[in-house]
């Protein structure tokens, strides 16, 4: 009689647990079979990640993280292009730029999510009134080989594409050891970097300069070494587009 007992409390049991698991189920899955376009359009992401920071160990003299490994540090309106879709996802999102990912706000819950830099194909981001579009550097060739695909801002398409690397370089606080520098916060530095296009359809990177351009395109020499001195541009990226506008 007790064993009989014991055994329906048993299958009791399995059935209720089987009965919430599918209730919950429903109710997480629910959201992304109706709701706004963008739930709809991040079905094709596939498997949501969340967003979140590391832990950093405590030290009385500490002060803390400088910079952000952000792009804009802030959520923008934003257009996702996942690979091997058709349709743009409107989004709020951000580029991580130390991790390589795409932040998102979740259009329902309001967290934030993140989309890996291997699962896009383009980014339009608006930003006081102009749309910035990026890229990454999955099968493109570069001169010096990338260890890692990167987000890369599109400034000129086109044959002789010209294009801006945002890089976060992490610097770390130095103040424990006896001959420190006395630098008690952590620091995200800025450190842009460009490339161009050249004849060999390899990315060649090049400093704000006519020399640089000249070493790419070499053929080119009359066009640039005619255009007026760099000291007349005090933007070295519009002086880089002016150039290549006349090619």
């Amino acid at each position: 009689m007790g064993s009989g007992l014991l055994n329906i409390r048993k299958l009791l049991t399995i059935v209720l647990s089987i009965t919430l698991y599918t209730v919950g189920y429903s109710q997480v899955t629910g959201i992304y079979q109706k709701g706004i376009t963008a739930e709809e359009g991040l079905k094709v992401i596939g498997a949501l990640n969340p967003y979140t920071y590391g832990g950093l160990g405590f030290d009385n003299r500490y002060e803390g993280i400088k910079g952000s490994p952000r792009l804009s540090d802030t959520l923008l309106p934003s257009l996702l292009l996942i690979k091997g879709q058709e349709k743009y996802i409107q989004l709020q999102a951000d580029l991580d730029l130390v991790r390589n990912t795409l932040i998102y706000l979740h259009p329902r819950t309001g967290k934030l999510f993140v989309v890996t830099v291997d699962r896009i194909e383009e980014i339009i981001i608006s930003k006081d009134g102009n749309n910035m579009v990026f890229r990454t550097t999955y099968g493109k060739a570069f001169e010096k080989e990338m260890e890692e695909q990167k987000f890369f801002q599109v400034l000129k398409d086109g044959p002789f594409q010209f294009i801006r690397m945002p890089v976060r370089i992490f610097v770390e606080a130095d103040f424990k050891r006896a001959y420190s520098a006395d630098r008690r916060y952590d620091e995200y530095q800025t450190a842009n970097r460009y490339y161009l296009a050249g004849p060999d359809h390899v990315f060649h990177q090049i400093q704000l300069n006519r020399k640089s351009v000249l070493k790419v395109f070499p053929e080119k020499k009359k066009i640039i070494e005619a255009e007026p001195d760099e000291k007349t541009f005090p933007d070295k990226e519009a002086m880089i587009l002016s150039i290549l506008d006349k090619f």
